[in-house]
């Protein structure tokens, strides 16, 4: 039971707070969802922190993505890589808290100004910066098999799949599926 709620290897009360401290400012900074944020997440907890290997952290958010529900579940399945159930809510609460605070304050405030040429410009400006976190995340995470040219290729297959159609990604996951099931990646 104590290896459930703490993990494995229990972390001191610095450390927690660390965790829950830097899952918290990257919620600030999650403009197109928590996965934008995922280059920083996996630079502090297995690079700076040594909490979990590169292969363990993709893992962690391949897992998450694989699996029905809200796209910000891999944070708490890092969680509980790193501390068990107390990770999960350290990650969890210092991820959604600011950000839904802000989210609910800036919605109500936007209510009142949806026609300002300021507000519609901001929100325009966000799209390259989405995009751009987005290719940082997808860098990342195609880490632990980059040198391999059929994990590039399919990356790059599926970017433009997806730029050039509008079916359902669902697809270019299954041939990704497929392939690793083949042992090509």
């Amino acid at each position: 039971m104590h290896d459930l709620l703490l993990g494995s290897h229990p972390l001191p009360a610095s450390e927690w707070l660390a965790l829950f401290t830097h899952f918290l400012v990257l919620s600030l900074l999650a403009v197109g969802g928590a996965i934008t944020t995922v280059p920083d997440m996996q630079r502090f907890v297995v690079h700076e922190q040594g909490w979990l290997s590169d292969a363990q952290f993709t893992g962690c958010v391949a897992l998450a993505q694989a699996a029905p529900g809200p796209n910000v579940l891999f944070v708490a399945v890092i969680g509980f890589n790193v501390g068990g159930l107390a990770g999960v809510l350290a990650t969890m609460v210092g991820t959604l808290l600011p950000s839904t605070t802000l989210a609910m304050a800036a919605t109500h405030w936007a209510k009142g100004h949806q026609e300002s040429r300021w507000l519609r410009s901001f929100t325009t400006g966000l799209a390259p910066l989405t995009i751009g976190l987005l290719v940082a995340t997808s860098w990342i995470l195609l880490g632990p098999t980059r040198t391999q040219w059929t994990s590039i290729a399919l990356a790059l297959g599926t970017l433009l799949f997806m730029l050039r159609t509008r079916w359902s990604p669902l697809w270019p996951i299954a041939v990704g599926a497929l392939a690793g099931a083949l042992g090509w990646v």
